[in-house]
């Protein structure tokens, strides 16, 4: 096994354990053939993108998002390697009900724009050679273990907890009714995985399938940890916003046997367990 990061996002000590081959570099500027000849991967994730979604450099985003990918089909289109890579819930945009893959996109920044170019290039690349399998998988709101190191882009129910933990009243915006699809990284990887027995090029929803208010996440923080915090209602800075989010699961169900075992009461229990013992 061989990964690839240029620690932007990452954390070396989320590692710990590793056994395998690590290349430090940008994938953005990489030279796969040049890095790796004629060496060839069972499969390839492509996880690796700028996943501040605050980060408004339109150029940075797209250009660095978008060219790791073009460079990574460049290097997988002779050998047809499989590719699975990280596309995401936010390229559906504001939407009051649920997602399905076959909805438009509306991306709201320049992060989910980057997201949908790449989607384009994939499905362009699988229509081209049918033979080569490629899969999106559109992650929607994320939280897990080993995410503190990402900062200000790490999940909410990171920096909620943190709030709480420290004795402050948990900052959300007014009045707490935006709902999200907030999805336990152990669901997330055991989807991943099972992207690698897809027969078909396709790109997936991969959620929890339920939409939560984050007023409903404040409670679950709150039996989790034993505290009894009310929230703090704060305006919302950010004119573009996704006040729902929810993924219909239909075809990765059918397609992937895709099926999440961490309701968001299980996974926040599980990820505070994790967090503070």
């Amino acid at each position: 096994m061989t990964l690839i990061d240029d620690f932007r996002s990452g954390n070396f000590k989320n590692l710990t354990g590793y056994r395998g081959d690590f290349v430090a570099q940008n994938l953005a500027t990489l030279d796969w053939r040049k890095q790796f000849g004629d060496q060839r991967f069972d499969a390839i994730f492509h996880l690796a993108s700028i996943t501040d979604t605050t980060n408004h450099d339109q150029f940075e985003q797209v250009h660095d998002n978008v060219e790791s990918f073009r460079r990574l089909l460049d290097f997988a289109r002779p050998t047809k390697t499989r590719i699975i890579y990280a596309s995401s819930g936010s390229t559906y945009g504001a939407v009051t009900e649920p997602s399905a893959e076959s909805d438009g996109a509306a991306p709201a920044n320049a992060y989910s724009f980057s997201k949908v170019i790449m989607d384009n290039l994939a499905s362009r690349a699988a229509a081209e050679s049918r033979d080569w399998i490629i899969i999106g998988l559109r992650y929607f709101n994320v939280y897990g273990p080993r995410e503190a190191h990402k900062g200000v882009p790490a999940s909410m129910v990171y920096h909620l907890a943190q709030q709480m933990k420290a004795g402050r009243r948990p900052r959300i915006f007014k009045h707490g009714e935006q709902k999200r699809d907030f999805v336990y990284v152990k669901d997330v990887v055991e989807g991943s995985i099972r992207a690698l027995d897809s027969q078909t090029s396709r790109i997936y929803n991969l959620g929890s399938g339920h939409a939560r208010s984050f007023n409903e996440l404040v409670d679950v923080l709150n039996k989790c940890l034993g505290t009894n915090f009310q929230p703090d209602y704060i305006d919302n800075p950010h004119a573009h916003y996704q006040n729902f989010t929810q993924a219909d699961l239909t075809n990765a169900r059918s397609a992937l046997g895709y099926e999440p075992r961490f309701p968001l009461e299980d996974g926040v229990r599980d990820y505070m367990q994790w967090l503070y013992g």
